[in-house]
């Protein structure tokens, strides 16, 4: 797989962390020029030869001065990986309008904007391919997760749609439906619970593979869907949940026959 991406130009949103981080990481390895464009490039600091940029993907000036920055270091843009989001808990009557608004903008509306503003460059390539961090949640009914549930169903509806406006212009349009991933997010809402080991064990147990995701894994799928290899792919959903959304196997009972 190495070189997979030579020659090729990434931008990667919420890039100096958790999925992003990973991504960006893989995409250079097999070959790509990549900017992380994230709200905080410098903490703890986006690793060379990774490129950082900052960008609140909540204010479009930002959005479109941060892509027009990654672009000019880059030569161009082949990739964008629309991975910054951040999350919610709670049932229906838990969040107000206020949270409802900033989760949505953030989740939804600033991957509208990183994609509106990378489409020019997007269009002047042979390869391009753009990327959404969807989730299990928009698949599957999670417990407590309702808004958040509500933004990612917004992004995979986003992401066909936006494949069938522009697969005639080349440009593949696809998302990774991550299950519960190991990654700073998820840690600091174990860290906030009153039994983060308890809480840990319940996650990993909710997936049929009986651990969480990694990073990485989530980042190799997102790399084989944007890779040229993947020519023929665009408006699918690819899930990276250890089997939590098609699998339904018997519990455990401690007396199954080998």
């Amino acid at each position: 797989m190495t070189g997979t991406f030579d020659g090729l130009r990434a931008v990667v949103t919420g890039g100096a962390s958790g999925i992003g981080l990973a991504t960006a990481t893989l995409l250079a390895e097999r070959g790509a020029r990549v900017a992380c464009l994230d709200l905080f490039p410098d903490v703890p600091g986006v690793p060379e030869p990774l490129l950082g940029v900052r960008a609140d993907v909540t204010g479009d000036a930002s959005v479109r001065a941060a892509v027009a920055e990654a672009a000019d270091r880059l030569g161009g843009i082949d990739i964008l990986v629309n991975n910054a989001g951040i999350g919610a808990q709670g049932g229906i009557e838990d969040n107000d309008d206020d949270e409802w608004h900033r989760v949505f903008d953030v989740n939804v509306f600033g991957m509208v904007r990183v994609a509106r503003a990378a489409l020019p460059y997007l269009r002047a390539s042979r390869a391009a391919a753009i990327v959404n961090t969807c989730s299990i949640a928009a698949t599957a009914g999670l417990p407590r997760r309702v808004l958040y549930a509500s933004t990612k169903g917004a992004v995979l509806a986003m992401t066909r749609a936006m494949a069938t406006d522009l697969v005639a212009e080349g440009i593949r349009v696809n998302c990774v439906n991550p299950g519960t991933a190991d990654t700073p997010w998820v840690n600091r809402l174990l860290a906030a619970a009153t039994d983060p080991e308890e809480e840990r064990r319940a996650l990993a147990a909710r997936q049929p593979m009986g651990r969480l995701v990694s990073a990485e894994e989530v980042a190799e799928a997102i790399a084989y869907l944007a890779s040229p290899l993947a020519g023929s792919t665009t408006g699918t959903d690819l899930a990276v949940d250890g089997g939590m959304h098609g699998l339904r196997p018997r519990p455990s009972t401690g007396k199954e026959q080998p």
